[in-house]
């Protein structure tokens, strides 16, 4: 009996964690078609490349701001550089957002996979 109970208690707590997960988790298909996978991390979302040319290394980390935005940092691959990252989640649609001194801005969608 208690064995039958602590199996559906577990499967129970399973099945509520993936409904608590944000919806920016998961893996995403960047403009240039590689995956970039968001995760949790430390109390914000960690972004790190698993395919392409610069697979395993992290691009970003962003923080909620409500109502489906992202605020935080974002590393450009091909030059190792960081800026001032934003995201808006739409749908399955993500637009990410890096900028420099909030005037040069470089925005690309990334779809979920």
């Amino acid at each position: 009996m208690f064995r039958k109970t602590s199996m559906a208690l577990a499967a129970t707590l399973i099945m509520a964690g993936a409904a608590w997960a944000d919806p920016i988790e998961g893996n995403w298909k960047t403009k240039d078609g590689d995956t970039a996978a968001i995760s949790a991390c430390g109390g914000s979302f960690c972004i790190k490349l698993t395919t392409g040319q610069y697979a395993g290394k992290s691009i970003g980390s962003m923080k909620a701001s409500g109502g489906g935005k992202y605020v935080g940092s974002i590393t450009k691959p091909s030059n190792g550089k960081t800026y001032s990252g934003s995201g808006a989640l739409a749908g399955s649609s993500l637009k990410m957002t890096g900028c420099v001194l909030a005037v040069l801005c470089e925005s690309q969608t990334w779809h979920k996979l």
